[in-house]
């Protein structure tokens, strides 16, 4: 088992920044790919970034590519996302999620997930 918990989000003008936090504990996590996700009302889930634990190799969303960057701490067992030029279309309730198997048959397949925390990029 894995336990994630999300922290950081808030409301901030389009143009801000914003850095949010995953803290993970339970199992070790070196075989662990650490993403993060985020669902806007109405719409799916969708994957934004992900890292691998022991590597860590990053890929992105082209939506936040050049703009989000995901990263780990090992020492503190957290996973972070930093949010820069944000825009309204940001807006979303972001979730840390945890998968020793990322992907499964071509999609995404992460069983631990966080609560989420929200975001609201005003404009």
């Amino acid at each position: 088992q894995v336990q994630l918990v999300e922290s950081g989000g808030g409301l901030v003008q389009a143009g801000g920044s914003l850095r949010l936090s995953c803290a993970a504990s339970g199992r070790t996590l070196s075989a662990y790919t650490m993403a993060w996700f985020r669902q806007a009302p109405g719409e799916e889930r969708d994957f934004v970034a992900r890292i691998s634990w022991s590597w860590g190799t990053t890929a992105y969303a082209d939506s936040v590519k050049g703009r989000f960057t995901i990263s780990r701490d090992s020492a503190n067992n957290t996973v972070y996302l930093q949010m820069d030029s944000l825009k309204p279309e940001d807006t979303a309730i972001y979730y840390c999620a945890a998968s020793v198997v990322p992907e499964l048959l071509g999609k995404p397949n992460y069983p631990y997930w966080g609560q989420g925390t929200q975001v609201t990029v005003s404009s």
